[in-house]
């Protein structure tokens, strides 16, 4: 009875039990593990309903007490080409205030903590989104909420001019900020759309704070927040149920600004100009304090890659992840374990640069893939040449072991993100709003195994053929002309040397 006791738990624990057993075998006598299994892969899958009005309602099971639930419009800064630029950005700061139900922005936080639940509203250049995460619970009372602030704002002049002084404020602070990569992206995609779709600002300009008002907002609204533009997103509940909810409060709604018949849609399609713009700006004092941040120049170079629909988009995913980068201190730093290419070649050699980063921004029409770069003013000429030269070395060789640990990094970070609820939430609705149906997370993994070295190339290829987009800001005394960049990015075989004498 003594060997079936502690004494034996011991032996056992340390491996005296079975000593000639190989840790890679099966050990004797020991009963074959049975591990649970779903039901069904329908388990997983993401479900999609389409109701009378044209309003889509998906759903993705994830158990747990609580749920996220949003609602998702057809609506953004590249639809404002009609009207006064900075009404998404006036929407997206309007968001949970006063509602035909609801008096106040207080009353729809109180009537959310009974629920547990947080709100939030974020506007890009394509799609809007307002989302609830609360108890799962308190389901019809968050749908009923988002009905309510989507359709039934009240936008009193009260609210309006809360949000005017707002902006101004964000504008400001903007300007101000040591880190200008959300300026730096606005001036990016203006030089690669000169005044059409994704190259209208995101930000609304000061000139507008004014001139946006309730009636403007109403026109807008009138023809972009209709059910077909919307989808009604849930992770964490059943989708019965969620469908139930989404007829009860979003079937047959009269809008506060009526159901006339839409006349202005913008369905323009991307037009990639290519161009350059550049602002100079004294940087010297952006950050001040005992360990200021030392002046600055900052290049964003970009290239059209390709819509998120068409067939390319992960090569160019996997692409983006190979130069990686980031700033002279991210994580780690250089020479620390850093694998992607920007480290490599350029933050590891070229100490001088403090940031050297790769960004994909993909939309239903168009892409575009872009370096951000920054270093002392005195530096831009060289800084400017590296960066063009990573460009055309993105069409060379592309060794085996790179690009196996890249892919698997790519997969990596896509399971770890989709691991967030909030997240999933984002990608259902974002995915069934442009293509009414999702790619689950293994279907996207096997895409991204599938890619092989000759697509690299053959993405690239195609991207060099296009005029560059270059945004500039800082002392830009020692940049050279747009016409040198280009004339550098077309070396189609890379001819190093060709490149060097460009900029000499």
């Amino acid at each position: 009875s003594r060997r079936c006791g502690l004494a034996a738990g011991r032996s056992y624990s340390g491996g005296g039990a079975y000593p000639n057993v190989s840790l890679t075998c099966p050990l004797p006598g020991v009963p074959k593990a049975v591990f649970a299994a779903a039901e069904g892969r329908e388990q997983f899958e993401t479900r999609v309903t389409v109701l009378e009005n044209g309003l889509r309602v998906a759903s993705q099971n994830k158990f747990g007490q609580f749920c996220t639930v949003g609602l998702l419009v057809n609506s953004g800064s590249r639809h404002e080409a009609k009207y006064l630029s900075g009404i998404s950005h006036f929407l997206e700061k309007l968001a949970f205030s006063s509602t035909a139900q609801f008096a106040s922005k207080d009353e729809i936080l109180l009537t959310l903590e009974k629920h547990g639940g947080i709100c939030d509203c974020q506007a890009s250049r394509d799609t809007i989104m307002y989302a609830v995460s609360a108890d799962a619970k308190g389901l019809d009372t968050v749908v009923n909420l988002l009905a309510d602030v989507a359709l039934q704002p009240r936008l009193s002049d009260e609210e309006l001019e809360m949000t005017r002084t707002a902006i101004r404020f964000e504008l400001e602070d903007l300007n101000m900020r040591p880190d200008p990569e959300p300026l730096l992206t606005e001036m990016i995609h203006a030089a690669a759309y000169r005044e059409n779709t994704v190259g209208l600002n995101r930000f609304c300009p000061v000139e507008n704070t004014d001139r946006i008002d309730r009636g403007v907002l109403h026109s807008y609204l009138r023809n972009y927040y209709t059910p077909d533009r919307m989808v009604l997103a849930g992770v964490g509940i059943e989708h019965e149920q969620l469908v139930e909810c989404a007829r009860k409060h979003l079937l047959g709604v009269e809008p506060a600004w009526g159901s006339g018949q839409t006349k202005d849609v913008d369905r323009s399609v991307a037009q990639y100009t290519g161009g350059i713009i550049k602002v100079e700006k004294d940087m010297s004092d952006v950050s001040l304090g005992p360990t200021p941040i030392p002046e600055l120049t900052h290049i964003m170079i970009g290239l059209e890659s390709c819509s998120f629909l068409e067939e390319d988009f992960i090569p160019f995913a996997v692409l983006n992840m190979m130069m990686g980068g980031g700033g002279s201190f991210s994580a780690g730093g250089p020479g620390k374990g850093m694998f992607t290419r920007l480290y490599l070649n350029v933050l590891n050699r070229h100490h001088w640069m403090y940031n050297a980063t790769s960004y994909h921004h993909s939309y239903e029409d168009t892409g575009l893939l872009c370096i951000h770069a920054s270093a002392d003013p005195k530096q831009v000429r060289e800084m400017v040449e590296i960066i063009t030269r990573e460009f055309i070395l993105m069409a060379g060789a592309v060794g085996e072991v790179e690009l196996e640990r890249v892919k698997t990094q790519l997969k990596s970070m896509l399971m770890m993100n989709l691991e967030a609820r909030p997240v999933i939430f984002e990608d259902v609705g974002r995915q069934v709003l442009a293509t009414n149906t999702r790619k689950l997370p293994h279907e996207l993994c096997a895409l991204i195994s599938q890619v092989k070295s000759t697509d690299l190339k053959r993405v690239v290829t195609k991207m060099l053929h296009k005029k560059p987009a270059v945004a500039a800001l800082g002392d830009l005394t020692d940049l050279p002309s747009y016409e040198h960049i280009q004339a550098a990015l077309s070396s189609k075989d890379g001819r190093l040397p060709r490149l060097y004498r460009l900029f000499r």
